[in-house]
């Protein structure tokens, strides 16, 4: 059948792309694609430009996607998709994002593309390298598995902090203090409604569960660690982000309590396996296993 390939429509392809990662997911995140909750949770970040979205290309047998290409934040990157039985379509993806989706540099202006590209997928690293393409270290972005055990152990934390859902209290100025905090800003988060609008936004997404948004609480009622988690119910997997802790409440085990809660209450929904997109030692701790790397290679045009 003919392959055509066509913009992104955000109104009308949202919930279509979503619909591909989760008919095309394979245990263990075996198919390489982005896994579903990844897709949600960066389409609802205030860093995505949405103004560029419509770069973003679908290839299509019919109405059925079988290949996609996108950037997840900004021009300049690009990540793949694919149905299994059109990863053929390596190098007309490639050559796409080479014409409509580079960036520029802001260090010197130059005209620039990272393809990320999973570290076992050798046809795409011969073609990225017979491009000049050159690999950043820095830019690889792992995904890491933790199979779900049954019992689940006991949770602990220290004496007076409790465990809370945003099902149980939702409090956005909480939320966004914790977070701001969390992610090493100085001082105080900016205030104001508009502030609390974004925040909202990044957790409260089209498949979001408020019982699965975990937060640690001190003894005054103060949030400072935080677990967004996803549950992706047809292929039963959770999926970790973001994390993040207040720095004066660190190596207490307040974050890891948080992930944990997440990842047990989307084991008793059917949860067999979980998946993070980091390699720090705070999820090797826990138990968290790498199943493989997305490598950034850049290549410069000018």
């Amino acid at each position: 059948m003919t392959i055509n390939n066509r913009p992104y429509d955000h109104e009308s392809d949202y919930k279509k792309v979503s619909e591909f990662l989760i008919q095309n997911y394979l245990s263990g995140n075996a198919d390489g694609n982005w896994l579903e909750p990844e897709w949600e949770y960066a389409n609802f970040h205030p860093q995505l430009d949405e103004e560029q979205m419509n770069r973003w290309r679908i290839w299509e047998v019919g109405n059925e996607i079988v290949a996609f290409a996108h950037f997840e934040w900004q021009m300049g990157e690009v990540f793949f998709e694919f149905h299994s039985g059109y990863r053929h379509l390596r190098q007309e993806l490639l050559d796409y994002a080479e014409m409509y989706l580079t960036g520029i540099s802001s260090k010197d202006g130059r005209k620039y593309l990272c393809a990320y590209v999973n570290d076992y997928d050798l046809p795409m690293l011969d073609l990225v390298q017979n491009r000049w393409y050159q690999k950043e270290e820095e830019g690889t972005r792992p995904i890491f598995r933790f199979e779900i055990p049954d019992p689940f152990p006991s949770i602990n934390l220290p004496a007076g902090f409790q465990l809370a859902s945003l099902e149980d209290e939702c409090d956005w100025s909480k939320v966004h203090r914790v977070m701001w905090r969390g992610f090493n800003h100085p001082g105080e988060p900016p205030g104001g409604e508009e502030e609390l609008l974004i925040r909202q936004k990044m957790f409260d997404t089209p498949k979001a569960r408020r019982d699965l948004k975990i937060a640690v609480k001190t003894p005054k009622g103060d949030f400072v660690a935080f677990c967004g988690m996803f549950f992706e119910d047809v292929n039963q997997f959770a999926y970790v982000e973001p994390v993040a802790t207040d720095p004066d409440y660190r190596r207490l085990g307040l974050g890891k309590a948080a992930v944990l809660e997440g990842i047990r209450r989307c084991g008793e929904l059917g949860a067999k396996e979980a998946f993070v997109g980091s390699d720090q030692l705070f999820y090797l701790a826990i138990g968290f296993r790498k199943v493989f790397n997305t490598e950034c290679w850049v290549k410069y045009f000018n």
